[in-house]
This record gives structure tokens, sequence and C-alpha cells, in this order.
């Protein structure tokens, strides 16, 4: 039987790392950490993650704001590592950096934040789609799963009362993406999952930003429901296209 493979940008850090370790620790797997810095200093804590029988870690180098990266990402894999397909897909890698108010947002951020939270997404599912197609080939009826980070922030009908000018509405356009993928694709499952509101960097620069302290949710409360989410059997079924909290929950766009 082939192994199961998953890809997660993002996956030498916060929720990335997480969920990482949790696919490296089953059986049969083959995880792929797509990150900006391959360096044994930056991959340590993958590569000393205790790994299940069967399962090998593979390390790529991959930069969500440029946009050759996820293409070179996926040539490397085939022809350096002998992947044939991919099972998961985590579009995990994101950038928050500031969080203003409208008035004050600025073009330069706007299109930084637009580049690596929206097109990073679209250009990495270009490049991932035909070894998804892969899978759908070998695991049928269980769908491939194409999944976005998505976030509370990038809602219409539950906005925060906080300002978040640039983040929220370029997960807004993400969010959007992912729901696309899933109509136009049959075969493919792309849910939104919100991790809610994380201990992360991220998630505790928003919370000082805005006087709040630290974010609510542990990462491992987090992970744990997202490692649920993402291996369910009729994804496409009961996620795909929605926007789905860790916990299993659908939310409201």
């Amino acid at each position: 039987m082939a192994p199961r493979v998953v890809l997660i940008t993002g996956a030498n850090r916060g929720l990335g790392l997480e969920l990482a370790q949790r696919y490296l620790a089953e059986p049969d797997h083959i995880l792929i950490a797509a990150i900006r810095d391959p360096s044994p200093a930056r991959t340590a804590s993958l590569t000393s993650a205790p790994m299940g029988q069967g399962t090998r870690l593979v390390v790529v180098n991959y930069e969500a704001a440029v946009e050759k990266s996820p293409f070179d990402a996926v040539k490397s894999l085939e022809a350096d590592h002998g992947i044939e397909h991919l099972d998961i897909v985590v579009a995990n890698a994101a950038l928050a950096s500031e969080f203003p108010a409208i008035k004050d947002v600025k073009r330069g951020s706007m299109l930084e934040h637009y580049t690596v939270n929206v097109v990073s997404i679209v250009e990495l599912y270009r490049a991932t789609r035909p070894l998804l197609e892969k899978a759908w080939g070998l695991s049928r009826p269980r769908s491939p799963v194409f999944a976005t980070m998505g976030s509370g922030a990038g809602t219409l009908t539950r906005q925060p009362v906080v300002p978040n000018g640039v983040y929220g509405a370029s997960k807004a356009a993400a969010h959007w993406y992912s729901q696309r993928i899933n109509i136009e694709e049959e075969w493919l499952s792309s849910p939104v999952i919100d991790p809610g509101w994380v201990q992360t960097e991220m998630g505790d620069l928003a919370a000082e930003t805005w006087g709040m302290g630290k974010a609510p949710t542990t990462v491992k409360e987090s992970c744990d429901g997202m490692f649920t989410v993402l291996n369910d059997s009729e994804s496409k079924a009961k996620f795909g296209g929605k926007m789905v909290l860790y916990t299993g929950e659908i939310q409201a766009w």
C-alpha cells in the first residue's frame, strides 16, 4: 500500500510544526516540510521528532513570496525524493506583521500580505494539483485534500471589532479561492480550516497589539482538532468548500 503523503508549508514553527510532528508520529507516512530555510538549525525540531514505523521526513525549500518556488519544490520532490502523489496539502505559511485600521493602511503592506496570504496559495495549488490528482487515482473514493489555513479575521459575517486592515482582507480573499477550488474540482476536498486564535508568535502578536495579553487557544488544542479534521475520510462531503473550526464545527463566512 502506498504511504500517505502530506505536505505542509511553514512546517518548522507554530501550527505547521505541531501538525508536522503529529504526522511524523504516524506509521507509513511521508511528511514533506516545505520551509523557507531548510538548514539543519531550522529543521532540528522536525528531525528530532519521534517517527512512526515506515515514516520518513522530506524537507524542501519553499518561499511563499517567490512565484517559482512551489513549482521548483514539486520538481525537487519528484526528481530527488521519489514523490509520486500527494494526499494532503496544507497551505499554512502566512504573514501577519501589522494590524492597522483602514485609515492607516499602506499600499505596500496590502500588497505584501496579499502576495503571501493569497497569491502564494493559488500558486501552491497550481503546483501541487497534478500530484493531488494522482492521489485521487490511488485512494478513491477518498478525496485528496488541499486545505487552506483560514482565520476568523477574514470572515464577513463575524468581523472582529479590533483593527485588522491588511491581514483580515487577505484572508477573506484566500477563503474565496479555497471555496472556488472546491467547486471546480469534484475529486478534491478544499476546506478552509480555522485554527482559532492560537498562542503562536502571530496570534500572540495580535493579542499584544490589541491589549489582550495572550491568545486564548493553545497550539496543542488547536492542532489536535485540526489533525482530526484533515484526516476525515469524508472530507469532501463534510468540509469541502466550507470554513471549519478546529473543533470540526462549520463556521459562517
